[in-house]
């Protein structure tokens, strides 16, 4: 954990709400999955979602993004109403970029032409494209592997691959689902970085599911953990565990981060 907390640059947190979702449910053939949720995340917040499978974390991102529309609540972006704006005018108004558990990019084109077709979706001016693509292949030392498939690619390249096809479009709010699954402790490792960075460089306001909690809690400021439909605790990594709710809820008694 101390790795990565030397990564972290607390001047840049600001106690300002960037996205407020108002007392949201949502239903699914009539079992309801979220139950009168509030959440409030603050700009350049890098803000963990911990719970047990089938809790809503996902269901929470897809309501953000506009993927799934709730049944009740409101979701505000910059103080403006976005529940009934539609996904693609939520994505370039608002700037929101959403990396999903799984895929994310087509599979039989290589990286750079993954980072091409994304470009030619957000970016009009051709010279303005070749900038921000040559910028995201420096940030993320893709050189020796542009002309690879995609399909090739290890887990932590093309878990990089798709964080950075998300970066294209210059989002305020990054959404990342499960970003730790299934990778090797290295891997998850320079991805810890990366959220941090994307923090403190980039200024973007980061928003991490995970089941990996003690990877979770290694990088993000503040953390919440879902329960029932609600949000039960939130706290900073060293408060959350501690939490007699959360550790009834979700961590149980032996967990502890080191």
């Amino acid at each position: 954990m101390a790795l990565i907390k030397k990564f972290r640059i607390k001047s840049y947190k600001e106690q300002e709400a960037i996205l407020e979702l108002k007392e949201i449910s949502m239903f699914y053939n009539k079992r309801q999955i979220l139950n009168n949720l509030n959440l409030k995340i603050n700009r350049q917040e890098v803000l963990g979602m911990l719970g047990p499978n089938g809790v809503g974390k996902s269901t929470i991102f897809h309501i953000i993004t506009g993927l799934k529309d709730p049944s009740f609540g409101k979701v505000l972006i910059n103080k403006n109403d976005c529940t009934n704006i539609p996904i693609y005018e939520r994505a370039t108004r608002f700037k929101i970029g959403y990396v999903p558990q799984y895929g994310g990019f087509i599979q039989d084109l290589n990286l750079l032409e993954n980072l091409k077709l994304v470009a030619e979706i957000h970016i009009k001016e051709k010279d303005l494209r070749k900038l921000k693509i040559d910028k995201i292949i420096s940030q993320f030392e893709f050189d020796p592997i542009l002309n690879v498939k995609a399909k090739h690619l290890s887990g932590g390249q093309k878990k990089k691959l798709v964080i950075s096809m998300a970066l294209i479009n210059d989002p305020r709010i990054l959404l990342l689902d499960e970003p730790f699954a299934a990778l090797d402790i290295l891997t998850i490792k320079m991805l810890q970085e990366i959220i941090v960075n994307l923090q403190s460089q980039e200024k973007i306001t980061v928003v991490v599911c995970d089941h990996q909690a003690r990877d979770l809690l290694s990088c993000v400021d503040r953390a919440i953990v879902l329960a029932n439909g609600k949000v039960i605790a939130s706290g900073g990594p060293n408060e959350i565990i501690k939490d007699s709710t959360a550790r009834s809820a979700y961590f149980g008694d032996e967990f502890k981060i080191n």
